[in-house]
């Protein structure tokens, strides 16, 4: 028996032992070889942020494309989500798929607020167009595409849209496009180079429009925003301006093709034009690249206001050619200004409407003889009391205004916090209803849904009594190239009170449009 038990103890000794110390290493290699798959898999699901949003390689943003309750990690958007986010899944029939292209992950607090309202001027109109257009199909479904706060990751935003235009997705235009920004521009071509139709909400520089010197260069592009041309316009003949009494300040880097601004640039030279013969050359400031920035620009400001104090006494107008953030610092200097005692219009675009949610402008600059005007893309006082008998109705104002009470509460919203009076929410709206009126339109009789070419050019008939767009901020009437003609233009006046206040609607061609509303040729 010992000897039968010394050979199992042997046998054991030299095979078996080594062996279950081999299966438990393989077993030990092949546990910690699936943790290290599994952590490296982890590892390259972190670059997801929610269905079809990522952050791309070297960047911690998320951007992309969602269809769902995603609110990019900003608080404030959260219940215009979710409340797109229920409508879409409450779409039983034909749909066809629209994308809002927004940078939902601004970091500045003015763009963001900027998003929040054309979110929720968006929102509305979806929620119109599916609840209240007398069964009109198809229905219109709402994604939410992000390029960056920035705009930088444009492309692969713009890929992913193009890759919804078919299947189940069905996209045919993409509304949105805030910022006349050079990123934004490049998608913008991209997304009318593919075929994808697109509405700009706020966007006004003229290099961003079609029809300029004859060129085309966004075909399937079409604006509810006037350009920069006829805001000057509009804005120049509502405070009889004239090159004798007025002086520029501008962007000097506005046309620079890696950080330049379509916007100041496009304003800049529109205000140029109408100095002609000016005694006085413009005088520049210096901006950092990104335009939300601080940078050193109040120095520049400091030492322009000096040179405003040096002008003639007839001078009384100041043109600003530039972004919010630097016409704040500009505001601000020029409450510190030395001649105190002379009084001063400074005009501008409609970046104006950024300044009212700006805690950091000194409201007090304007009790020292300091008037700020500009001219808004929308205002809800435009349209309240005698307003003109064309262009624009009270009529439809008043139903973006049910709209958006019936959005403070459960059936419609909540929607989270309205401000109308910066304009945003009024003309995203509008372009919504551009979109859908657009879209129906384009499908024809018997048809569900239209192609993305019949889409692209049915902009061309967006006019006269019967196809213009009604809207809450005036008509829209597009020319032959996508542009609004003769858009009313409401010129509005912050006040020390913190307050955007109405103070006249003006028109780029001097008087509201006849009643057909038929561009010229």
């Amino acid at each position: 028996m010992a000897g039968r038990g010394f050979g199992r103890w042997l046998r054991e000794g030299v095979w078996a032992i080594p062996l279950r110390r081999y299966l438990a290493l393989l077993l030990t290699f092949v546990v910690l070889g699936g943790l290290g798959f599994a952590a490296c898999t982890l590892a390259q699901d972190d670059r997801a942020c929610a269905a079809g949003v990522v952050k791309p390689k070297d960047s911690d943003e998320c951007v992309g494309v969602s269809a769902t309750a995603y609110s990019w990690g900003r608080p404030q958007l959260r219940d215009a989500v979710r409340a797109i986010d229920r409508e879409n899944k409450s779409i039983k029939g034909d749909y066809v798929t629209v994308a809002l292209l927004e940078p939902f992950t601004a970091t500045d607090a003015d763009n963001l607020g900027d998003v929040l309202h054309e979110l929720q001027g968006a929102y509305l109109a979806q929620y119109q167009a599916n609840h209240l257009s007398n069964g009109a199909v198809p229905a219109i479904r709402l994604v939410l595409a992000n390029p960056g706060a920035t705009g930088a990751h444009w492309k692969h935003t713009v890929d992913q849209l193009e890759g919804m235009t078919g299947g189940e997705d069905r996209l045919r235009a993409v509304a949105g496009i805030g910022l006349s920004t050079v990123n934004n521009e490049k998608a913008v071509k991209s997304l009318t180079a593919r075929g994808i139709a697109v509405i700009g909400t706020s966007i006004t520089a003229d290099s961003l429009a079609n029809g300029q010197n004859g060129k085309n260069p966004f075909p399937g592009l079409a604006r509810v925003a006037p350009t920069n041309t006829d805001e000057a316009r509009a804005l120049t003949s509502f405070a009889k301006v004239t090159a004798g009494k007025a002086v520029l300040v501008y962007d000097e880097k506005a046309d620079d093709k890696e950080h330049g601004d379509p916007y100041a640039w496009t304003l800049q030279q529109s205000f140029q034009k109408l100095l002609k013969g000016s005694p006085y050359a413009p005088w520049s400031f210096n901006p950092p690249d990104d335009r939300s920035e601080e940078g050193s620009t109040p120095n520049d400001f400091e030492q322009i206001t000096h040179l405003v104090c040096d002008t003639g006494a007839g001078t009384d107008t100041i043109l600003f050619a530039g972004r919010h953030t630097q016409l704040r610092q500009f505001i601000n200097a020029l409450g510190e200004r030395g001649c105190q005692q002379r009084k001063f219009t400074l005009l501008t675009g409609d970046e104006g409407s950024y300044l009212t949610g700006d805690k950091d402008l000194h409201w007090d600059a304007l009790r020292h003889n300091l008037t700020v005007r500009y001219t808004a893309l929308a205002h809800p006082d435009a349209w309240v009391s005698d307003p003109p008998s064309t262009g624009g109705n009270a009529d439809d104002a008043k139903v973006l205004r049910e709209l958006v009470r019936e959005g403070q509460g459960d059936k419609v919203g909540p929607i989270g916090r309205i401000d109308l009076e910066d304009g945003q929410l009024i003309i995203a709206y509008d372009a919504m209803r551009l979109t859908y009126q657009g879209i129906r339109y384009a499908k024809g009789d018997g048809k569900t849904y239209p192609t993305l070419e019949e889409v692209r050019t049915e902009w061309r008939f967006i006019k006269g009594t019967q196809q213009r767009v009604n809207g809450a901020s005036g008509w829209i009437c597009l020319d032959n190239h996508g542009n609004p003609y003769d858009k009313a233009v409401p010129i509005v006046e912050l006040t020390p009170e913190g307050r955007a206040k109405f103070v006249k609607i003006a028109w780029p061609e001097g008087k509201p449009p006849a009643k057909e509303c038929l561009p010229p040729s």
